[in-house]
């Protein structure tokens, strides 16, 4: 349930000029329309359940201002050492639709991709960013068959379901070319997907997961071969919506349970409050139940600073559910998973034991130091 950093959107309208291609003067790009104060055409928004189907679906949005495609997975090598890694693609719209120029190089979408790797041998994280506008070779996502890119940063089905897919990346020593199997069906977060994130009826996005995805394949660090196996969770997302007023980041778990069930929490922030809240728990037999607020508990256990980025954050929690007998205890794999990126924010693998084991991943935003909005 993530948001796209005002500060990027920005990146995006400044960029306009840049990203519309060689437009003459007489011929304005229509994403120019959307300047502050001025007319234009309207995003769609999200506001009632979707009919929902993997081959559309998986893929891009356009007539939607913002998505995303997140991969996110534990992984251990053949010698048992643990490693997380992050995959995440985004999409920004500068106008509804995909806008026809006369340039090749003429796009109204930008695109930008973070990848991370968390190596527990080494102590290690390590995060890596990339931007691109909307054209044929430099990035773009599709339906049939579903894949998103940024250069050579990929994801791929192999089939026509979406259900088997490749993830490629690249980035100084540091790759990775995993193989993944969905092991679920595609899980809904809300009725339809409609997942809300405040009070007004136009505060929600369009919200899915894959969670439990088996994953092999190969990762290269610092010059290293290694084969690795473990588990992948998939998030994709999308709408036109900002965050809700007053708010400053969020939290959320995304949970692999060693008994077969999968868990999805958020939680909405302001300065020194919880806004709105809400989960997804799978069962073992696929049922997925929607959480509201009065149905778990999050508290966090110890923080983490960081020296570089002055930001400090939570680290460490302790989640319960009595209605599913759940109490959870979950731990960083390293405290330092911060991305250091255009946005500073910490998203990261994490061990869970309690009543249950199992393993997962989290993101924070919001706590920077000098209190960067996210929304």
């Amino acid at each position: 349930m993530r948001r796209l950093p005002l500060a990027l959107v920005a990146i995006g309208l400044g960029g306009t000029t840049l990203l519309s291609g060689c437009a003459s003067a007489a011929e304005a790009p229509p994403s120019l329309s959307l300047a502050p104060g001025a007319p234009g055409p309207a995003f769609k928004e999200a506001v009632e359940p979707l009919e929902f189907s993997a081959q559309v679906d998986h893929g891009p949005h356009f007539d939607f201002q913002t998505e995303w495609w997140y991969y996110t997975g534990n992984l251990e090598s053949e010698a048992g050492n643990r490693y997380g890694y992050q995959l995440t693609l985004f999409r920004r719209g500068l106008s509804p639709g995909l806008a026809q120029r006369r340039s090749n190089f003429g796009s109204n979408q930008i695109y930008f991709a973070h990848l991370a790797l968390t190596d527990a041998s080494l102590g290690e994280h390590r995060a890596f960013e990339r931007f691109s506008r909307g054209v044929e070779g430099l990035a773009g996502a599709s339906a049939d068959p579903y894949q998103v890119y940024l250069e050579d940063w990929s994801v791929a089905a192999l089939d026509s379901t979406g259900s088997t897919l490749r993830l490629r990346a690249r980035e100084q020593d540091v790759s990775l070319d995993l193989h993944l199997q969905a092991e679920r069906a595609p899980v809904m977060h809300g009725p339809g997907g409609l997942s809300l994130k405040g009070v007004n009826p136009t505060d929600a996005t369009y919200y899915y997961s894959i969670p439990a995805l088996s994953t092999d394949g190969t990762l290269w660090v610092r010059g290293e071969q290694l084969f690795v196996h473990g588990s992948s969770w998939f998030d994709h997302e999308w709408g036109s919506s900002v965050m809700p007023l007053g708010a400053v980041g969020w939290d959320w778990f995304g949970l692999q349970l060693d008994d077969g069930r999968e868990l999805m929490l958020y939680q909405i922030r302001t300065l020194d409050d919880v806004l709105i809240s809400g989960g997804t728990i799978i069962e073992q037999d696929g049922r997925a139940i929607w959480l509201s607020e009065a149905d778990f508990e999050i508290e966090t256990l110890s923080t983490w600073s960081s020296r570089l980025s002055g930001s400090k954050y939570p680290s460490g929690w302790r989640i319960g559910l009595p209605g599913e007998q759940l109490e959870l205890e979950l731990q960083p794999l390293l405290a330092d998973q911060e991305n250091r990126l255009t946005i500073v924010y910490w998203e990261g693998a994490v061990t869970v034991a309690g009543s249950v084991g199992g393993r997962g991943y989290v993101e924070l935003t919001g706590y920077q130091a000098s209190l960067q909005p996210w929304f």
